[in-house]
């Protein structure tokens, strides 16, 4: 058994929660927040037996990419007289941890 973690950003998580489910894998969302400029993300928790993992690998693949978006970063303190410059950045894609489940119990 597999506990797949899966850190998504928020607007690719209902295409990747739709997708899992069609396919019969069950799905726990938690809602997230982290990474540069704190943007909302998605962590999902999906158990597996160890041979479906690739089927989930697939999934995620195929409908997590990442876009380049432009940002307004905001100061972190109050008002310092700075003009945030809008940049580019990589949002999208997922962050993948595959882990062993020792004991697995539905109650």
């Amino acid at each position: 058994m597999k506990m797949i973690l899966v850190i998504v950003h928020d607007e690719d998580s209902h295409n990747l929660i739709r997708e899992l489910s069609e396919k019969d894998y069950g799905v726990t969302k938690l809602s997230s927040t982290g990474g540069f400029l704190k943007m909302g993300n998605t962590t999902l928790l999906i158990g597996v037996p160890s041979e479906e993992v690739q089927g989930v690998l697939d999934i995620i693949e195929k409908t997590c990419k990442t876009h380049k978006e432009m940002v307004s970063p905001t100061p972190i303190m109050g008002d310092t007289g700075y003009v945030p410059i809008p940049m580019e950045v990589n949002v999208g894609g997922a962050t993948v941890f595959v882990l062993d489940v020792s004991q697995h119990h539905k109650f």
